[in-house]
C-alpha cells in the first residue's frame, strides 16, 4: 500500500505541476479573449440567477443547478486551501488564487453553455449533458467521452465522497467527542434520504443549504475583519506588493518567492472553483434556460463566489490575523484558520466547525449527482441505483479508515478530469464564441434556442 501510495502521491505532483497550472490558466486567458471578456455580464448572470425561466424546458432551475454546482464546489478548500497557499506561498498567493477566479469565470461559462448546447433528452426524460455530450456530439470523440466519464465517476468517489465524509467524521471526533463510526452512520443516513430522490432532490436541498451556510462563513469573516481592522489595510497592501516583490512580505513571510506565490496561488484558485475541470457543467446540463448563454452567465457566477468573494475573504483574515497577532504560527494550514476563527469570542471555533461541516456535507451531495451522471453515460440508468447505494456504503468506509492514499488518487482523478474536458474547450471554443456573439452581443438573450 505504501508503494502505491508513493506513486499516487508522484503522479499527482506530476499531473498538478506547471504543465497542468499553465494549460488551466493559459484556457482561462484565451477564452477570456476569445469570448469577448463575458465577465462584464456578472451582474446580468447574478439576476438570471435568481429568476425563474418559465418558458424553458429542464430538471431544476437555473438556480437550483448553480446552488448544485456550489454544493460541489465550495468545500474545505475554501477554509482550509487557502491557508495552505499562504502558509507555503506567502500572503502574495492570495491575489494569484483571486486572478485566478477572475479570468476562470469564462471558462466556466464556455463549458456550461456547451453542456446545454449539446445536452440530450434521456429515455427517461431528463435532460443529461457535460463535457462528455460535448465530446461526442460536438467532436465524435466517443472514446474521450468515455475516459472522462471513468475518471468523473472515480474522482466522485474520492474528493467528493470518502474524503468529506472522512472530515466531517474527525472534525466531529476532536470537538464533539463522538465516534467516528457514529458519525459516518449518521452522515451516510442524511445522504441517502437527499441523494435516493435524485437531482430535484438534490437540487432542492442545495437551494437552501449553500445560501445559508455561504451567508454565515461570510458573516463570520467580516466580523474577524471588523475586528482587525486596523491590520486590514496593511494586509491588503501586502497581498498585492509580496505577489510580485517577495522582499515586500517581510517578518515570517520572507522565502516565499513570486513563483512560490504564483504557484500556490494559482493552484489553490484552480482547484478550488473547478473551472476547467468539468463538474459543474454535468449538473448545468439540467437547468430550466431557453437558450445555452444564460445558464452559461448563471454558472459563471459561481466561480465568482467560490473564488472571488470566499477565497478572497477567507484570505484577507488570515493575513490580516497574523498581522494583528504575531504569535500565530501559519506554518499549519488548518491550524491557522481556527486560530484566525477563535478571536470571535465564544462563537467563532464553533462557526468554524459549522462552516467546516456544511461544507464538506454540500459537496457530498453535488459530486454524487456527477458521479451518477457519468456512471449513466457509460452504462445507462439500470445501475443508478446500485452507484447511489455504493456512494453510501463509501462514505462509511472513509469515516473510518485512513484516507491518504484516497487523497493521491482522487487529486490524480481530479487532473485526468481537466484533460479532456479542455480538449471539448479549446476545440469547440468557437462553437461558445458563435453562440455567444448570436444570443448575447446581439442583445437575444431572451430568445429561445
Amino acid at each position: 500500500m505504501e508503494t502505491i501510495n508513493d506513486f499516487f502521491q508522484l503522479l499527482s505532483s506530476v499531473l498538478w505541476g506547471w504543465p497542468m497550472i499553465v494549460l488551466l490558466l493559459g484556457t482561462h486567458l484565451y477564452l477570456t479573449v476569445r469570448l469577448r471578456v463575458p465577465q462584464r455580464k456578472l451582474l446580468t448572470g447574478i439576476r438570471l440567477s435568481v429568476k425563474k425561466d418559465i418558458q424553458a424546458t429542464g430538471d431544476v432551475s437555473q438556480f437550483g443547478a448553480l446552488a448544485t454546482a456550489l454544493a460541489a464546489t465550495i468545500g474545505t478548500g475554501n477554509i482550509v486551501g487557502v491557508a495552505t497557499a499562504v502558509a507555503l506561498g506567502g500572503p502574495g498567493a492570495v491575489l494569484w488564487c483571486w486572478l485566478t477566479g477572475i479570468f476562470g469565470m469564462s471558462t466556466k461559462y464556455a463549458e456550461s453553455l456547451l453542456a446545454v448546447k449539446y445536452r440530450v433528452r434521456g429515455a427517461d426524460g431528463h435532460l443529461y449533458g457535460g463535457p462528455m455530450y460535448a465530446l461526442e456530439c460536438g467532436l465524435h470523440m466517443k472514446w474521450l467521452a468515455v475516459l472522462f466519464a471513468v475518471f468523473t465517476a472515480l474522482a466522485s468517489f474520492g474528493i467528493g465522497c470518502t474524503v468529506q465524509a472522512n472530515s466531517i467524521a474527525m472534525l466531529a471526533h476532536e470537538t464533539f467527542g463522538l465516534p467516528t463510526w457514529i458519525v459516518g452512520a449518521f452522515v451516510c443516513v442524511l445522504t441517502a434520504t437527499v441523494i435516493l430522490g435524485g437531482v430535484r432532490s438534490i437540487s432542492r436541498v442545495c437551494t437552501v443549504l449553500v445560501p445559508f451556510m455561504a451567508v454565515l462563513y461570510v458573516v463570520g469573516c467580516i466580523v474577524i475583519l471588523c475586528m482587525n481592522s486596523g491590520y486590514v489595510w496593511p494586509a491588503l497592501k501586502l497581498i498585492v506588493h509580496s505577489a510580485f516583490n517577495p522582499s515586500a512580505a517581510g517578518g515570517g513571510f520572507v522565502g516565499a518567492t513570486v513563483m512560490m506565490a504564483a504557484r500556490y496561488g494559482i493552484a489553490r484558485g484552480l482547484f478550488s472553483n473547478e473551472s476547467g475541470m468539468g463538474s459543474a457543467p454535468i449538473v448545468a446540463a439540467a437547468a430550466q434556460t431557453r437558450n445555452p448563454v444564460r445558464q452559461a452567465l448563471v454558472s459563471s457566477t459561481g466561480t465568482f463566489w467560490d473564488t472571488v468573494v470566499i477565497c478572497a475573504l477567507t484570505g484577507l483574515v488570515l493575513v490580516s490575523s497574523i498581522l494583528a497577532y504575531p504569535d500565530i504560527s501559519y506554518a499549519d494550514g488548518a491550524a491557522l484558520t481556527k486560530v484566525a476563527f477563535s478571536k470571535i469570542p465564544y462563537i467563532g471555533a464553533p462557526l468554524l466547525t459549522f462552516g467546516i461541516l456544511t461544507f464538506a456535507f454540500s459537496t457530498i451531495l453535488g459530486w454524487s449527482y456527477y458521479g451518477e451522471s457519468a456512471v449513466n453515460y457509460i452504462e445507462g440508468r439500470r445501475i443508478n441505483r446500485f452507484y447511489r447505494i455504493l456512494y453510501i456504503v463509501a462514505l462509511f468506509f472513509g469515516s473510518i479508515i485512513n484516507l491518504d492514499i484516497i487523497w493521491n488518487i482522487a487529486d490524480c482523478m481530479n487532473a485526468l478530469m481537466a484533460i479532456p474536458n479542455l480538449v471539448a474547450l479549446l476545440l469547440l471554443s468557437g462553437v461558445a464564441a458563435s453562440e455567444t456573439h448570436k444570443y448575447l452581443w446581439a442583445g437575444r438573450l431572451d430568445d429561445e434556442m
